[in-house]
């Protein structure tokens, strides 16, 4: 199947690398028209051109610039078919140790931002015949890990978000649905990467057995922005290889895959 999105509008913040790009060149390839919003308009304006789209400056966080981002797609498309948005960052921090200045932000990019998102976009697709709105959270909202408080707990918030927004949007034919990834490669979680014992931790608590790729989010986007998720809203969906039917690896999981493949150590 092609052109699943022809003559589609998408919207997608943060698009211009790690999930958010694959979804930018998926979108593309299926005949949406693209347009790539992020803190750094000269990167989205780039990946929006290789795609056949057009990009624009937009911090999530910044309740009228995202309002300004809904206002011009409208004004120059006419129509908000799809959208989806990938801002995000994540830093380890133990409860014991949080402040405001850790707090704070991340409260805001994950959860806030992300609010003022669903709130511009599916308003702008009401006036017009609706559409798909996708959230984007993580499968640690459902396992918990140290460390994590800020990041999970924002992202669980959001998860619930997409709920009630599901059952308020839903007469506009407004679809709102969450993708929750597992562990996977992108500039954010590129450090990880680079702790082999880490990777193989998760990777063999996994019952696939791999890691997942940008790709996996980028197809699971592109059904949910399709028509043929046309009866689908309201749903949380894992990408993680069944990983969350199991557990996020502990300390002394690391432990044990240490004494038995030492050269994980690196």
């Amino acid at each position: 199947m092609r052109n699943r999105l022809s003559g589609k509008v998408a919207v997608v913040v943060g698009g211009a690398t790690g999930f958010g790009l694959a979804c930018v060149e998926r979108f593309a390839a299926e005949g949406a028209k693209v347009v790539v919003a992020g803190r750094r308009g000269d990167r989205a304006g780039a990946a929006a051109e290789a795609n056949g789209g057009w990009g624009m400056t937009c911090d999530v966080v910044d309740h009228d610039q995202v309002a300004a981002l809904a206002a011009a797609v409208m004004d120059r498309e006419g129509r908000i078919d799809a959208a989806i948005n990938f801002a995000g960052f994540q830093q380890n921090t133990p409860i014991a140790e949080l402040t405001p200045e850790v707090l704070e932000p991340m409260v805001q990019v994950q959860l806030h931002g992300a609010l003022y998102f669903v709130r511009h976009m599916a308003t702008a697709m009401a006036a017009g015949d609706g559409g798909s709105l996708i959230t984007v959270s993580s499968t640690t909202a459902h396992n918990p890990a140290v460390g994590l408080v800020a990041y999970a707990a924002s992202k669980a918030g959001l998860e619930y978000a997409t709920k009630i927004a599901a059952v308020e949007y839903g007469p506009h034919g407004i679809r709102v649905n969450c993708i929750a990834p597992h562990l996977i490669e992108t500039e954010m979680t590129r450090e990880i990467f680079e702790v082999p014992l880490v990777v193989e931790a998760v990777r063999m608590q996994t019952p696939l057995g791999r890691m997942g790729h940008v790709d996996d989010i980028a197809n699971l986007a592109l059904f949910l922005a399709s028509d043929e998720s046309a009866f689908i809203s309201g749903q949380v969906i894992l990408v993680d290889g069944a990983n969350s039917c199991q557990k996020l690896p502990a300390a002394f999981d690391y432990e044990l895959l240490a004494a038995a493949r030492p050269e994980l150590l690196g």
